[in-house]
């Protein structure tokens, strides 16, 4: 176990239980952090995310032949976007018939549905060969976009989120990063792990971080998606990653 490790854990168990203050309460400077973490959300999708599905879809037509098409794990990936945009509707569809966020079986689903989110998300990340400064890079993108999820659902559920919902998400995160140390799977497993939580990324990204036309500054969120992704493909050349 490596520096590095120890603080990904702790750096993403820190923006869960304080998200709530770490986003600035001034409209203008709200909507600039968001399009910027937008901006850096989308070019992670892009840069990384994808690719890396790729490679683990290359890897498995190459592991079992004929038994395999090119497809299977972006099936997996669709799964999870179905499952993650399921799980939106239906928590949303209830909070718009009771028009409060004191319904607490929206906010236990919405906790519960991104504590094993975080769970697997943190897991994927621990396991992988990823580490050192890459494992920084990459996880400085997961961890922003933590602070959107984390945001989004305090926002809607305030009370609810400091009193308990921080600390299942922060614990969900804990216990990804501690499996994520100690147990080992197979590459199959976690290929298809890797997929569903992609799925459920993206949408993610696409229809909670990408800031709507009203709330959105653009510069901010090109400057996001320019600056991460040329940084990105600087690593990727230079060092290989």
């Amino acid at each position: 176990m490596t520096f590095g490790i120890i603080m990904i854990g702790v750096f993403y168990s820190f923006i869960y239980l304080f998200a709530y203050k770490l986003v600035p309460s001034n409209k203008l400077r709200r909507e600039k952090w968001i399009s910027f973490v937008g901006g850096l959300a989308a070019s992670y999708v892009f840069i990384y995310v994808l690719p890396y599905l790729h490679d683990h879809q290359h890897a498995i037509k190459e592991e079992y032949g004929r038994l395999a098409t090119q497809t299977e794990l972006y099936f997996v990936c669709l799964v999870g976007l179905l499952v993650f945009y399921g799980v939106q509707k239906y928590s949303e569809g209830n909070f718009s018939k009771v028009q409060s966020a004191s319904s607490t079986s929206n906010f236990w689903v919405q906790v519960s549905f991104f504590a094993l989110y975080n769970i697997l998300v943190s897991y994927t990340l621990v396991s992988t060969e990823v580490s050192g400064v890459q494992a920084m890079f990459y996880a400085s993108a997961l961890g922003l976009h933590f602070l959107v999820v984390a945001h989004d659902i305090w926002r809607y559920y305030p009370t609810q989120y400091v009193a308990v919902g921080r600390y299942i998400m922060a614990s969900g995160v804990m216990i990804g990063w501690i499996m994520g140390i100690w147990l080992s799977i197979s590459y199959l497993l976690e290929a298809i792990i890797f997929a569903f939580i992609s799925g459920a990324m993206i949408l993610n990204v696409l229809s909670n971080e990408l800031p709507k036309h009203r709330e959105a500054h653009y510069p901010t969120f090109a400057f996001g998606v320019i600056l991460y992704t040329s940084s990105a493909m600087f690593f990727k050349f230079f060092f290989e990653w």
